[in-house]
């Protein structure tokens, strides 16, 4: 496939007198770069109205509109008032021309005679930053579209996954139910435990793909993270017994958030320790709403985690299972959950930190979290 070139980049430049416009591109002319002339300055505002110009040559002294008015309608507009203006003048320096020139957005002031050399180094350092700029725009794009497909890839890979998973387990639930055997039990147990699993890890993979593409959008409203936290710990104490977990609060626990993506921080916290934690001590959860303007969040649970990596625990595809002390042992997920966790933390305008002690034997998620989270936050940056 033959490559595409790029668009040139275009110079306008403004003079009354066809000698000087005939001069310019003489000296300006090179592969890549556009002259566009205009002779008076109503001829220069048409002539923006249909191209992008890098770079804006204009002669000071020109018939009903001089550079100095041209330059202040351009300021004016939106469409051009981000284009660079370079001014060049028949006339003597004189300080308060130059000022006029420098106050109405002019980057330069060149007096004639011209010398071509400078000039010439002038636009060139234009014509760079334009090039650079669209190649950055393409990259961009790229970059975008990239991301699009991965999250089409993600979306299509967790549906078409859901509905095998799902029969997999309602297989796996019905033969332990009714099978009949009871030495096939184990197996069926082991194909549900299994069955979830995959679940989970499709899950984490589809929410990392909509975190990347910025697609996670802030839904606040008035919670009470004490309710929040009573709910996953009754979750757990169901499933796993009432001595694992403990709940304690204290002060204020309402706050203005995403009920469902802090409720989605708290799981992936508590279910951390419970997985990783030594399963011979309780995890506790504690909600301090003491403080005004924050509520502080943490999470403890006894084993303790290598000091190589703790300050990579939050990393993407990181597994808990390096911890000196484990609790029922390997890992559950491809380490996506405390990467998830930390990015909605963030998305809220929160913090979340990780300490571990090897005199206590313990270690600590804090999760620090403002009343009112940021509603101008939207999206994550990968």
């Amino acid at each position: 496939m033959t490559p595409t070139m790029p668009p040139p980049v275009k110079i306008l430049a403004v003079d009354d007198i066809a000698a000087n416009l005939t001069a310019l591109d003489a000296l300006l002319a090179k592969p890549g770069v556009e002259i566009v002339h205009a002779n008076s300055g109503a001829q220069a505002l048409e002539v923006l109205l249909d191209h992008d110009f890098a770079l804006a040559i204009l002669d000071v002294h020109m018939p009903e509109m001089d550079g100095f008015e041209l330059a202040e309608l351009m300021r004016g507009s939106k469409r051009t008032s981000h284009i660079p203006i370079l001014f060049l003048t028949a006339a003597g320096e004189d300080s308060q021309r130059a000022f006029r020139g420098y106050a109405t957005g002019a980057v330069d002031f060149l007096f004639k005679p011209i010398d071509a050399r400078v000039l010439s180094a002038k636009v060139d350092v234009f014509v760079q930053l334009a090039q650079q700029k669209l190649q950055l725009a393409e990259q961009l794009e790229a970059a975008q579209q990239l991301l699009k497909t991965n999250e089409m890839l993600m979306a299509v890979l967790a549906h078409d996954l859901r509905t095998p998973l799902s029969a997999i387990i309602a297989s796996a639930s019905f033969l332990g139910r009714f099978g009949g055997e009871e030495k096939i039990r184990p197996a069926t147990d082991r194909i549900a435990r299994s069955g979830q699993r995959m679940a989970r890890m499709v899950d984490q993979l589809l929410h990392v793909a909509r975190l990347h593409g910025g697609r996670v959008e802030l839904l606040p409203q008035p919670e009470d993270l004490r309710a929040i936290g009573a709910a996953i710990v009754d979750e757990y104490e169901a499933s796993r017994g009432q001595q694992c977990l403990s709940l304690d609060t204290s002060g204020d626990t309402r706050v203005h958030v995403d009920g469902g993506l802090i409720a989605q921080v708290l799981q992936n916290l508590v279910g951390n320790a419970m997985q990783h934690g030594d399963a011979s001590m309780p995890v506790t959860v504690r909600i301090d709403g003491t403080a005004r303007e924050r509520v502080v969040i943490t999470v403890t649970n006894g084993g303790v985690i290598e000091p190589a990596m703790l300050p990579h625990i939050f990393d993407a595809f990181r597994s808990g299972a390096s911890r000196t002390t484990l609790g029922s042992g390997g890992s559950d997920g491809l380490g996506l959950g405390l990467y998830i966790t930390r990015e909605l933390v963030v998305l809220h305008g929160g913090t979340v930190e990780a300490s571990s002690s090897a005199e206590s034997g313990t270690t600590t998620f804090t999760v620090t979290l403002p009343r009112e989270c940021c509603s101008a936050q939207r999206a994550i940056r990968i």
